[in-house]
């Protein structure tokens, strides 16, 4: 089980940090993808952390803002998100993909194995 939190409301330019916890399973060989869903559209990936080695990858609309980081001895991951755009407000879901390589790491969300519930972020004045 995978479960998100620290989603809410912010001010444009603010920040928030996501967390994303496992239970029953250890995080640390899996690939995790972040991943958001706005109001009627598809969810899209945010950003990828490999299980092997912890390489990144980032969507080019979050790139410089978003920073994925993993914390094994936790067995979380986090979302850190600055400067804040409305056009950031979804809700906002980790997945995990047993693969782990950063070689297979993919916003294709038929390959995750888990997914968490979802924490709403909300950006507006």
């Amino acid at each position: 089980q995978l479960v998100e939190s620290g989603g809410g409301l912010v001010q444009p330019g603010g920040s928030l940090r996501l967390s994303c916890v496992a239970s029953g399973f250890s995080l640390e060989y899996y690939a995790i993808g972040w991943f958001r869903q706005a109001p009627g559209k598809e969810r899209e990936g945010v950003s990828l952390i490999s299980g092997a080695d912890g390489s990144t990858y980032y969507a080019d609309s979050v790139k410089g803002r978003f920073t994925i980081s993993r914390d094994n001895a936790e067995n979380a991951v986090y979302l850190q998100m600055s400067s804040l755009k409305p056009e950031d407000t979804a809700v906002y879901y980790c997945g995990a993909d047993r693969r782990g390589l950063a070689a297979t790491m993919t916003f294709s969300v038929n390959e995750y194995d888990y997914w968490g519930q979802g924490t709403q972020v909300t950006v507006s004045s």
